[in-house]
Parts: C-alpha cells; structure tokens; sequence
C-alpha cells in the first residue's frame, strides 16, 4: 500500500530528472496538502520523533516531511512541491546559516513558504541547549558511546572548545550518528523544553 514515504522516494526521484507522474498520482491518492522543507536526514528524524511524542500522525494529516539533501535543493523541491507543482502548502526549517539559500531558492521558484523556521545554528545545536550537555552525556552513557564520547574530548582539537561545541562536533563524527541522536535528543526532551523552531514547525502543520 502506497504511503507518505512512498510519495517522498517519488518526489526525490523526480527532483533527480525522473518522471512527475508517480508523485503527481500519490500525491492525490494520499490528499497531500502540505510539504515540509528540511535539510537532511537528522531534522527528518527530529521532526518525526516529536511528532510521535505528540501523537501526531503527520502522514494521516496530509503532510509530507521531505529532506532535500542539502539547502542548496531547496528551488528545485519547492517548484516540484509548491504552486508551480503539485500545489502543497509550503513550510520548512533550516540552519540560521543556510537561511539565505532557502529564501533565494523560493524566490526564484515563484514559490512561497507559509513559515520558515530557523534555527540559531541549526537543530543540533538547539537541542543541545534544550537538554544541556550534562544531559546528552546521559544519553552518551545509557546508548554504549560514553567512551567513544571521552577519546574524542581528549583529541587535541578539542581542547580548545567549550563542551557544548564538543558535543555538538561529537554528534557529526560518524555516519549515521546525527540522525540517530535527533531522535534519541528529542525523545528525551522534557515537555516544556523544545527549542522554539522545532515547536512552532509541529504547532503550525
């Protein structure tokens, strides 16, 4: 059976140079009304943990969570996406860094965005000051990486370095860590604790 992720590998395929009639066809088969814009796999993760947590059922709801691989993408997914597409509601989220990007990107696609919603450096580092860094080395400890975790603090590029910029360089280090940890950080926010860019993107789909 068809479903959100199914509708997403169409998108990206098509995005690519593929054809535009499987997400054309998916997109209506499964009432999709709205697109999130992200930039990779980790803000994927993140965003579908919260929404677990709040037992959203974003797919049921029409929406489409869909990491472009990269800012640089995001033109290319907005016009696929947006008015000139399929015509879904646009939103996303991003790094204060690569704000520019995007907002080049929907400009020339002619595309609007409903709401941006930006993070001061990007995700990781929101969630980092949500649960402070005692608190991801808690989950360091209880998921087998404290020790790893350790060896990388005493690398001499990391004397220098507060331990918040520590964890934060920590969590990009090995393939597949960011996206596991997006999950894992959000799971273990308190409810009161979710950084503002990552709220208000759920609160307004």
């Amino acid at each position: 059976m068809a479903d959100m992720r199914t509708f997403r590998d169409a998108v990206t395929g098509w995005a690519a140079g593929g054809p535009s009639g499987p997400a054309r066809d998916l997109a209506e088969s499964l009432g999709a009304r709205t697109a999130v814009l992200l930039e990779g796999l980790s803000d994927l993760a993140a965003v579908e943990a919260l929404a677990d947590r709040r037992g959203r059922d974003l797919a049921a709801e029409g929406v489409c969570v869909v990491p472009m691989g990269g800012a640089m993408s995001v033109g290319r997914f907005a016009g696929l996406l947006g008015p000139p597409g399929l015509g879904l509601r646009l939103t996303g989220l991003c790094d204060k860094n690569e704000q520019g990007f995007y907002e080049r990107g929907l400009t020339q696609a002619q595309a609007p965005l409903q709401d941006l919603y930006v993070c001061t450096a990007d995700l990781e580092d929101e969630l980092i000051r949500a649960l402070g860094t005692a608190g991801v080395e808690e989950i360091f400890r209880a998921e087998g990486d404290f020790r790893a975790w350790q060896t990388f603090q005493r690398q001499p590029a990391q004397h220098d370095r507060c331990r918040h910029q520590q964890v934060r360089r920590f969590l990009g280090t090995k393939k597949g860590r960011k996206i596991r940890y997006g999950r894992l950080l959000v799971k273990a926010l308190a409810p009161d604790r979710t950084p503002a860019p990552l709220d208000g993107l759920l609160a307004g789909l």
